[in-house]
């Protein structure tokens, strides 16, 4: 398998993974736009050659959009291998990749969000852990930070206190958000448009800076949703999906 590195010199042309289609459409413009942003702070877009979501995305963590504590280490925005790709060693491949610019930047390790059991949009925690990963710190909602020491000496990274322990003094539906991940652009508007034709209390904020990002009231900043104040689900809802949630639908 041939790998490509997205940079801010071929972002334009390359496609992205995880929402294949043309620089018009809205998932991958916010995407790309995003991603435009974070170069300069490090980010590193490593996909495969071939069409289909095979790719890792990783950044210096303490230019990572999330509320941690991990100097020195690499974080793990993204890492997602499906469909036919799956079974050849491709997430090797690109695990490795990430592991070997850690050791040359002389980082401490690589840390990653999963959880006890799998959940939607977290890497899977067993592949994790069956490559040497360890639990550094977990959250109350059920999300973990995971890492993986490079020297005996590294530091455990940890949340920080409002990761640690979710809650907003909001009442209602409040979905905290960055474009990190494509699905946002489309689907967001979509649940805006649905609670208010259903009489469905919502907001959503959306988180537009890193330092935004790395004070909010979650682990899991590409998606958060919120219920009177509880921490709810980090699953992208469609508008199917939100009127089950709300309504039993």
């Amino acid at each position: 398998m041939e790998y490509i590195r997205v940079t801010k010199d071929n972002i334009e042309n390359e496609h992205i993974c995880c929402a294949i289609s043309n620089n018009n459409d809205i998932q991958v413009s916010s995407k790309k736009s995003w991603m435009s942003k974070c170069f300069d702070d490090g980010l590193v877009f490593l996909k495969s050659k071939e069409r289909g979501k095979c790719f890792i995305e990783y950044i210096p963590a303490e230019n990572a959009w999330v509320p941690i504590e991990a100097e020195g280490f690499l974080y793990i925005d993204c890492f997602w291998v499906s469909g036919s790709l799956k079974g050849h060693g491709y997430s090797n491949d690109l695990l490795n990749t990430c592991i070997e610019d850690a050791k040359k930047e002389g980082k401490n390790g690589i840390c990653v969000l999963s959880s006890a059991k799998k959940k939607p949009f977290l890497s899977d925690p067993k592949y994790l852990i069956y490559k040497g990963f360890k639990t550094a710190d977990s959250s109350d909602c059920g999300i973990d930070l995971l890492y993986l020491p490079l020297s005996e000496n590294a530091p455990v990274p940890r949340f920080k206190e409002c990761a640690k322990h979710p809650h907003i003094e909001q009442d209602g539906y409040v979905l905290y958000y960055t474009n990190q991940c494509p699905f946002n652009g489309k689907y967001v508007p979509i649940v805006e448009q649905t609670a208010e034709k259903n009489g469905i209390p919502f907001k959503a904020v959306r988180l537009e800076t890193k330092e935004q990002a790395q004070n909010a009231p979650t682990p899991c900043t590409s998606y958060a949703l919120f219920y009177n104040g509880e921490w709810l689900t980090n699953e992208q809802q469609n508008d199917k999906r939100f009127l089950k949630l709300a309504l039993g639908k």
